[in-house]
């Protein structure tokens, strides 16, 4: 899901649609509006699913479309190699992730685990 906003309305650590990725916003740099023409905004992001740094130029008056990120909890019912099998605490459905290399030691069976849902996408996140 997701809704649609002016670029002005945008802020660091917020999240923002590039070619259709999900990223979170590093930094905003606004220009002043100049003779002929308005502000300008240029934002770098990086993709939140993908990892890869992308940038945006638009007019500070633009619409642009912001995904709805949801965090859950869901529960580690079993691990088989560098899978996971998780069960959604809210509605109990059960599906499967791939464990990130660098979270392997503390994703254990039985215990629960945050993850991130957005635009049909989802990722475990532990902080």
């Amino acid at each position: 899901m997701k809704e649609q906003t002016e670029v002005r309305n945008l802020r660091e650590g917020r999240y923002v649609i590039i070619d259709d990725e999900v990223c979170v916003i590093k930094s905003i740099t606004k220009s002043k509006p100049g003779k002929h023409g308005a502000a300008k905004a240029r934002i770098d992001t990086i993709g939140l699913f993908d990892g890869q740094k992308r940038s945006l130029v638009q007019p500070v008056g633009a619409k642009i479309f912001v995904p709805i990120v949801e965090r859950k909890i869901a529960q580690v019912l079993s691990i088989a190699g560098n899978i996971a099998q998780l069960m959604d605490m809210e509605d109990y459905s059960t599906f499967e992730l791939t464990i990130p290399d660098n979270l392997m030691d503390r994703v254990v069976e039985g215990k629960e685990i945050q993850y991130i849902t957005a635009l049909g996408k989802i990722k475990i996140d532990m902080r």
